[in-house]
């Protein structure tokens, strides 16, 4: 399933909107750290995509149709893709602690499983897969933390 984005930051809000929306048929409750975590990163590839590109971009949720059972949630995997229609490949940014923005693939680097990008016509894909078991994802009190190993040092703010 894919959205059609245009370049306007008001975009980003439906966005979120759309893939909550189709989170309800994909057994993946609103309120689990997964669903939790695939709308931030919605937010953050979606942005990055109308702020950074000013073109239209396409985003794509590939969901699992999930019966509930117990079992069934072990290989639950989802992706989340952002394809525009520029060639310049993301780069993640250093941010001080006054910026407004580019903690965006940081956020993605954390909090996915697996990332990355690849060329795509004229422009790029962006996507991010995250595993509904993940060990990240287990427990409440990890769901925001376990990607952020590769950050140790370094000083977060919550605003």
């Amino acid at each position: 399933m894919q959205l059609e984005i245009r370049p306007d930051p008001a975009e980003v809000g439906r966005a979120r909107r759309w893939a909550r929306s189709r989170l309800a048929g994909s057994g993946i409750a609103a309120d689990e750290p997964l669903a939790e975590i695939l709308i931030l990163l919605v937010s953050e590839l979606v942005t990055n995509a109308v702020v950074h590109t000013g073109r239209p971009a396409v985003l794509r949720l590939s969901l699992p149709g999930v019966d509930r059972r117990d079992d069934a949630e072990e290989s639950v995997t989802v992706r989340l893709e952002v394809a525009d229609t520029s060639n310049r490949a993301p780069v993640p940014r250093c941010a001080d602690g006054d910026a407004t923005g580019g903690r965006g693939l940081a956020l993605v680097d954390g909090l996915a499983d697996r990332w990355g990008w690849s060329p795509e016509g004229a422009g790029k894909r962006i996507w991010c897969e995250l595993d509904r078991c993940s060990e990240t994802r287990q427990g409440a009190a990890v769901a925001y933390g376990g990607g952020l190993a590769s950050f140790e040092g370094l000083a977060f703010e919550a605003v």
